[in-house]
């Protein structure tokens, strides 16, 4: 891995410490913290300006508490920690993080922080796509003062996000799960470091008449630059009955919202047609779960 650019290596033990680095460098500093995706970013290219690396991992970002209700994860822990976390574990509203976290590597799990791996802002990776069929938002800080972003809102495109260049995320919120809900992920991988040909989240809530209401369906690898929420398939679902027919059709309309690409590892037809045969299976494993 070659960095020619870099020039120094921070540590800072504050937060305002951290934001005030970012302000010094600007664009050419980068965030760091389990540093899975370093090489990555270097092999894209994407890394030449980089003249500083800040490791944020003195900053005591790491832990899971809950608030009012949602449960507040921060920045730097470990995808290993949110595996083990009881509440996150145990409930169906939960269960696409658990998912998605099945496939990464040990070296991986142990390493790979939440805050990297949304501000890597790689539509290929399998936690934010979970995460954002959750609803999650972030907790930012910076140069401004602090400010809260949900997590769809966060990706404007390939490697690129809505943080200014003096702000970092601090934590993520996962809001308190909605009663009678479930969630699930899929992802179609080649082997098992690699990174999603396609990839898809849902949550479903059954009303007390056997209803679809307030789903979410997020897709994600070679569909477009960013994660797509399929509101036409969320369109369909909701208010319809939860059974098959109704994730057949939903099936049918989720290809309305995204773009899927041809390229080396997967044409445009097949990804089409596994996010469709995704969809039925994760709404059905959903539905599951909720007994």
């Amino acid at each position: 891995m070659a960095l020619p650019n870099i020039q120094d290596y921070y540590v800072p033990g504050t937060r305002q410490e951290a934001v005030e680095l970012l302000g010094k460098f600007g664009e050419n500093a980068m965030l760091v913290a389990g540093g899975t995706f370093v090489h990555g970013l270097e092999v894209r290219g994407v890394l030449g300006e980089i003249e500083a690396l800040i490791d944020i991992g003195q900053l005591g970002l790491a832990g899971i508490r809950s608030e009012d209700g949602k449960l507040v994860v921060g920045a730097t822990t470990n995808f290993g920690e949110i595996q083990a976390h009881a509440d996150i574990a145990s409930a169906p509203h939960y269960a696409a993080i658990i998912d998605a976290l099945t496939y990464p590597p040990a070296q991986i799990i142990n390493v790979g922080t939440i805050g990297g791996c949304i501000a890597a802002s790689a539509p290929l990776y399998d936690l934010p796509c979970a995460l954002s069929a959750l609803d999650a938002s972030l907790r930012i800080n910076g140069g401004n003062g602090a400010r809260e972003v949900a997590l769809g809102e966060f990706f404007t495109g390939l490697f690129e996000n809505v943080l200014a260049s003096n702000e970092l995320i601090t934590e993520v919120v996962l809001p308190a799960a909605p009663a009678n809900t479930a969630s699930a992920f899929l992802k179609l991988e080649t082997n098992a470091n690699d990174l999603a040909i396609v990839n898809l989240a849902v949550r479903l809530t059954v009303d007390s008449a056997g209803n679809c209401a307030d789903t979410r369906v997020y897709v994600g690898g070679g569909i477009g630059e960013s994660y797509a929420r399929a509101v036409s398939a969320e369109a369909v679902l909701n208010g319809a009955p939860a059974e098959a027919a109704s994730f057949d059709a939903a099936s049918e309309a989720v290809v309305n919202d995204i773009e899927p690409v041809d390229d080396h590892r997967a044409s445009a037809a097949y990804r089409a047609h596994i996010v469709k045969v995704y969809t039925r299976r994760c709404l059905a494993t959903a539905l599951e779960r909720l007994g």
